[in-house]
C-alpha cells in the first residue's frame, strides 16, 4: 500500500522546467483550494451581510482572506517540507485515543461542507431550469463519476477543470456588477474597519466560519505535493515561494468573488430598502424583480459553477483525512461516494420532512458544524510549522508565529461565540423534550470538543512528550537478507480464453518449471452457472471445459503435469476456493485490461482475489 497523499496523481505533474514555464508548473493547487473559499456558504453569509449592512463589512472580507492566505500558506509549507498532509501530520503528533475523534470531526465536518455545496448546486438548478431541489441533490451524486474520469485524466486535466469553473464564476459576477451598477466610492470606504456590535457581529462571525473552512488546510497540504519537486534546501525553497505566489493569485480571485457578492447584495436589495435577505432563492427572486431576467440566469449558472467546483474539492479532502488519519485506502470512487451520501441523506431528510423552505436552516447549521471543527485544524498547523524539529530551516519566523496564533485565536473565538450562540437560539426556540435534549446531549458534546480542543493545543507543547515522533503511515524497512531460493510446488493459472492465455501460461512455466505441478482455473459466470453451480451444463460451461482440457493436453506433450478446476459465479470468490482446496502455493493471472468506469460495471477481480488469498501473485498484462 503506498503511503503518499493522494496516492494516484502525487509527484504527477513534473517542474523540471525553466522561466515561467517553471513557474507555471506549480500553479494549479491553490485554486483547487479557493473554491472552498467561494462556496454556496458563503453566498449566504455575504448575501445576508451586504443586504442588511450595505458595505461596511468589506473589510471583514479582507480580514477573512489575510487569514485564509496565511493559514493557507502554512499549509502548503508543511506538504512541501514533510511531504506530509495535515492529517498524516496530526495521526503522528497525538496520541490514538485523540486521533480518533479528530478524524470524526474532520468527516464530519466535510460531510457539512458537502451538505453546503450540494444544496448550493441544487438551488441553481432550480433557478436555471425549474428543477424540483429533490432532483437537484439526487443529480449531484453523479459528481462521483466525474472525478473519477478527471483524476484518470490526470491532476493538471482537474485543475484546468476547476479553473475554467472558477473563471465562469468570475465573470458571472463581472456581469452582475455591470447590472446593478454599486458606487464604487461606497465600497473603497467599507474597506475601512468600523466598530461592530449586534447582528453586524453576528454576520462578521459567520463570514469568517465560512471564509477559514478546515478541509481547505487537509486538502491544500496534500495538493502541493503532486508537484514533483527537487528535495534539495534550493529546490524546497523555491517550491514554498512558487506555491505562495499560486496562493496569493487564488485567494485574491476568491476574495474578489465574495466581495462582488456582498457589493451585488448591497447595491441591489441594500439600496433598494430589502434589508433582511438571507435566502439565496430570494436574492435570486429580487434580482429578477430589480434588473430584468439576465441578473438571476448568470446568478444561477455561477451558484452552479461554485457547487459543482466545490463538492469535487471536499471529497478530495475527505480521502485525504481518512487515509490519513486512519491509513485506510479504499476505492476512489467508493470514498467519494460515501461522502456525497453522507450529505446527501441529510439534505433529502430536510425537504421530504421540513420542506424545501427548511433548507436555509440547515445550511446555517452546516457552517456551525464548521465552525466547531475549525480549531482542531489550525491549531496543530501552526504547532507542527513552528516545530524546529519537525520543519528544520523552514521553521517559520517567530513574527509570523505570532500572526498564526492572532489569527488561530480570533478564529477561534469567534467560532466558539458563534456556537454559543445558536445553542442559545436553540434553548429559547425550544420547548419541552427539545430543551432537555440539546443539555443532555448538545451541550456536553460541545463541551467535550472544546476540552479536547484546549487538549490539541496543549499536547505538543508538554517536555515529556516527544517532538519528533517514528510513527508512520507504513511499515520500516526490514533486515534483508538472500536467504534460501524459494521452490513453488503447485501453481495455479487462471484462463479467461480472452487472447492472453499464452503469455500467461509462458510466465507460470517459467516460475515452476517441469517440477511444479500446475492447476489450469477458470470460472463460468453465465447466469445459469450463478444459479446452478456445478449443476449448470450449459453450452458457454461445455466449451470452457473443452477449452481447459485442450491446454492440459498440450503441456502433457511437452512433459508437464497438470490439470483443471472450474468454479461457477463470483470469479474472486471461486478463485479463493480452489487455491485453498488444492493446496496451490503460486498464483499466476492475466490482467482484465479494463479500466475507469468498466471496473465499476465488469469488477476487478485481480484487487479481490488477491485480498482472499495468502499466497503471491504473479500479475500478468
Amino acid at each position: 500500500m503506498s503511503s503518499e497523499s493522494l496516492s494516484e496523481v502525487h509527484s504527477s505533474v513534473e517542474t523540471e522546467k525553466k522561466g515561467w514555464r517553471k513557474f507555471l508548473a506549480f500553479l494549479g493547487p491553490a485554486y483547487l483550494v479557493s473554491v472552498g473559499y467561494m462556496d454556496p456558504g458563503n453566498w449566504a453569509t455575504d448575501i445576508a451581510g451586504g443586504s442588511q449592512f450595505g458595505y461596511q463589512l468589506i473589510w471583514v472580507l479582507l480580514m477573512s482572506n489575510l487569514i485564509a492566505l496565511l493559514l493557507q500558506s502554512l499549509s502548503a509549507r508543511l506538504g512541501i517540507v514533510k511531504g506530509l498532509d495535515l492529517a498524516q501530520a496530526s495521526k503522528n503528533a497525538y496520541p490514538k485515543w485523540a486521533n480518533i475523534p479528530l478524524y470524526i470531526l474532520a468527516e464530519i465536518a466535510i460531510a457539512a461542507c458537502d451538505l453546503a455545496e450540494i444544496v448550493g448546486m441544487a438551488i441553481g438548478l432550480n433557478l436555471l431550469f425549474g428543477l424540483p431541489l429533490v432532483w437537484g441533490i439526487c443529480l449531484t451524486a453523479l459528481d462521483t463519476i466525474l472525478l473519477l474520469f478527471l483524476l484518470r485524466r490526470g491532476m493538471r486535466t482537474m485543475e484546468r477543470f476547476i479553473i475554467g469553473l472558477v473563471f465562469i464564476i468570475g465573470i458571472s459576477f463581472v456581469v452582475e456588477m455591470i447590472i446593478t451598477g454599486p458606487v464604487y466610492g461606497d465600497v473603497v470606504k467599507g474597506l475601512v474597519p468600523s466598530a461592530l456590535s449586534g447582528d453586524a457581529l453576528y454576520i462578521a462571525i459567520g463570514i469568517i466560519g465560512a471564509t477559514v473552512m478546515p478541509h481547505n488546510l487537509y486538502l491544500h497540504s496534500s495538493l502541493v505535493q503532486t508537484r514533483k519537486i527537487d528535495r534539495s534546501f534550493k529546490g524546497i525553497k523555491k517550491a514554498i515561494k512558487y506555491n505562495f505566489i499560486d496562493t496569493v493569485i487564488a485567494l485574491n480571485l476568491a476574495f474578489f468573488v465574495n466581495t462582488a457578492i456582498l457589493v451585488l447584495a448591497a447595491a441591489a436589495f441594500f439600496v433598494n430598502g430589502y434589508y433582511n435577505v438571507a435566502e439565496i432563492q430570494d436574492a435570486s427572486e429580487l434580482l429578477e424583480h430589480l434588473f430584468g431576467s439576465v441578473a438571476p440566469t448568470f446568478f444561477g449558472i455561477a451558484l452552479v459553477a461554485a457547487g459543482q467546483s466545490s463538492t469535487i474539492t471536499g471529497t478530495l479532502a475527505g480521502q485525504i483525512v481518512m487515509e490519513g488519519h486512519l491509513n485506510l485506502r479504499i476505492q476512489p470512487w467508493l470514498r467519494r461516494l460515501i461522502t456525497r451520501l453522507l450529505a446527501i441523506i441529510p439534505a433529502l431528510f430536510t425537504i421530504l420532512y421540513f420542506g424545501e423552505d427548511a433548507l436555509g436552516s440547515l445550511l446555517i447549521l452546516s457552517q456551525v458544524v464548521l465552525s466547531l471543527q475549525l480549531g482542531f485544524a489550525v491549531i496543530p498547523l501552526i504547532h507542527f510549522n513552528s516545530d524546529k524539529k519537525m520543519m528544520k530551516e523552514f521553521t517559520i519566523k517567530l513574527w509570523v508565529r505570532i500572526l498564526a496564533w492572532m489569527s488561530a485565536a480570533v478564529i477561534v473565538y469567534l467560532n466558539i461565540t458563534l456556537v454559543i450562540n445558536e445553542i442559545e437560539g436553540w434553548i429559547k426556540a425550544s420547548s419541552g423534550e427539545n430543551t432537555v435534549l440539546i443539555y443532555a446531549v448538545v451541550i456536553p458534546i460541545a463541551l467535550a470538543c472544546f476540552a479536547l480542543l484546549v487538549y490539541v493545543f496543549i499536547h505538543p507543547m508538554l517536555k515529556s512528550v516527544p517532538r519528533e515522533r517514528h510513527q508512520l503511515p507504513h511499515g520500516h524497512a526490514e533486515n534483508f537478507t538472500e536467504g534460501t531460493r524459494i521452490v513453488y510446488e503447485h501453481i495455479g493459472i487462471t484462463i479467461d480464453f480472452s487472447g492472453n492465455d499464452q503469455r500467461v501460461i509462458q510466465n507460470a512455466l517459467s516460475q515452476g518449471g517441469k517440477s511444479c505441478r500446475y492447476t489450469f482455473i477458470h470460472i463460468v459466470e453465465s447466469a445459469a452457472a450463478r444459479y446452478l453451480g456445478t449443476n449448470s451444463g450449459d453450452y458457454e460451461t461445455q466449451l470452457d471445459v473443452a477449452g481447459l482440457q485442450q491446454y492440459e493436453r498440450r503441456l502433457a506433450v511437452l512433459g508437464y503435469t497438470t490439470d483443471h478446476k472450474i468454479g461457477f459465479g463470483d470469479a474472486a470468490l471461486e478463485i479463493a476456493k480452489i487455491v485453498e482446496t488444492e493446496g496451490i502455493d503460486f498464483m499466476v493471472m492475466g490482467a482484465h485490461g479494463h479500466k475507469g468506469v468498466k471496473d465499476l460495471i465488469f469488477g476487478t477481480t485481480l484487487d479481490a482475489v488477491r485480498h482472499r488469498i495468502n499466497v503471491p501473485i504473479l500479475i500478468v498484462n
